[in-house]
């Protein structure tokens, strides 16, 4: 389009803005709230979404802890109030029984929230600290981060009962000195020595777990603390495209079944699903910014609509204007152009406006709330997204100007002249 690029029609609609400032900020508002609002929920939800990701980021999405209680109802002999003790066997009927688990890994602690705490020493220093018995396994659901030159427990650890252990950062700090490298070392567990094959950066790996925490062979931990094959929970993770739901039933049932409870009886066995928490925060998240898209349209429909009929009052206001420019050659196109691009510049220019302020508003959301325990972090609107609202603008832009620009083309030179 060459009038397009041509400074007169770019000289004419800005003297237009500038000739009827408030009926143009008014006009340009409905889009600049429309905008505004979409960019602002919609990265409001991206925002969460980032944060609970970044809080479990060290742990599966589809994944699940389940643990034994007291049975609520009697069954099959068994009074109210027996106590299941889930063991090392469950874990290999629940792999077998139920294909949709793409891991489990059987747990056992010493000293969680402060109950029988192990008792930790090397040399003169000691300290009170959760024992966990873990098996390779549970990295496939929690990965822990191991520093360099360490590692985690292995299968030969599980195999030989070797006496080795992680230690938290927290622990190699009030175990050992500031320059001293932990690993190779020995600590003290309950009065047998461990050796210190790796350090644990604490990154939240599930609702047990803190930075404190040493880890030891599942084999090794049954010796040390005589549990034998009881297990105190099972970290499970399902497959991606599994029903998280679904397999948390299965699994309940599985064990209620496995330990003679009766079939409805909830309480027997406990359970945390962390997939269908995450999927209900980004359920909640996707419906965020479906709702922003629906309200943003919505808004920017109407600030359009009111371009248009602004539009409308402005081309009857210049009738004589463009009957002297019709008189003088200009052709209907032209006159046309004209018009459409003054609607296309005044969406367009509220379009950014509100882009640029909901950006800032996310930026200024995003230093207040980063940094804290608040599950909140980076809430940005992807590009295409940007891309796309600025797309949708232009095209309404260009369909709301056809309507004034062609109520333009229909006034006859003639009569504009004459009209006083």
């Amino acid at each position: 389009m060459k009038q397009l690029f041509d400074r007169d029609t770019w000289i004419e609609i800005f003297q237009s803005i500038r000739k009827n400032r408030l009926r143009t900020f008014l006009t340009m508002i409905g889009v600049f709230i429309g905008i505004y609002i979409y960019i602002g929920l919609s990265g409001a939800a991206n925002g969460l979404q980032n944060g609970f990701e970044r809080e479990f980021k060290t742990i599966a999405r589809n994944s699940m802890f389940v643990w034994a209680q007291q049975t609520s109802m009697p069954y099959s002999g068994f009074k109210t109030g027996r106590q299941i003790q889930l063991k090392l066997s469950d874990a290999e009927t629940l792999k077998k029984q139920i294909p949709e688990i793409e891991a489990i890994a059987p747990r056992n602690v010493q000293g969680i929230f402060g109950s029988n705490p192990g008792v930790i020493t090397r040399g003169l220093k000691s300290g009170n600290y959760s024992v966990f018995g873990d098996f390779p396994e549970f990295t496939k659901i929690a990965t822990k981060r191991i520093y360099d030159g360490g590692r985690f427990i292995n299968d030969e650890d599980i195999e030989q009962e070797r006496k080795v252990c992680v230690i938290g950062e927290r622990t190699q700090k009030e175990l050992f000195d500031d320059e001293e490298n932990p690993i190779g070392g020995y600590i003290e567990i309950d009065g047998v020595n461990f050796q210190v094959v790796g350090v644990h950066k604490f990154a939240g790996g599930g609702p047990f777990d803190n930075d404190s925490d040493i880890f030891i062979p599942f084999t090794t931990f049954r010796k040390l603390y005589n549990t034998g094959e009881n297990v105190s929970w099972f970290t499970i993770a399902a497959y991606d495209d599994a029903n998280v739901i679904e397999v948390e039933k299965d699994i309940k049932a599985t064990l209620r079944r496995i330990h003679q409870t009766h079939p409805q009886d909830e309480k027997a066995i406990g359970s945390f699903n962390l997939g269908e928490m995450f999927n209900k925060i980004f359920g909640f998240s996707d419906g965020l910014i479906f709702l922003s898209l629906v309200v943003g349209i919505a808004t920017i429909l109407a600030g359009v609509i009111g371009i248009g009929n602004i539009l409308l009052i402005s081309v009857k206001e210049r009738t004589k204007e463009l009957g002297v420019r019709r008189a003088l050659g200009a052709t209907p196109g032209e006159v046309r152009n004209q018009i459409i691009i003054e609607a296309l510049v005044l969406t367009l220019l509220a379009g950014i406006i509100g882009i640029i302020l909901g950006a800032a508003t996310l930026k200024l959301i995003d230093s207040l709330t980063g940094g804290g325990d608040f599950p909140y972090t980076n809430p940005t609107v992807p590009i295409p997204y940007v891309l796309g609202s600025l797309m949708l603008m232009i095209i309404l832009g260009i369909l709301i100007g056809l309507i004034p620009a062609q109520r333009a083309v229909s006034i006859r030179p003639i009569d504009a002249l004459r009209e006083e």
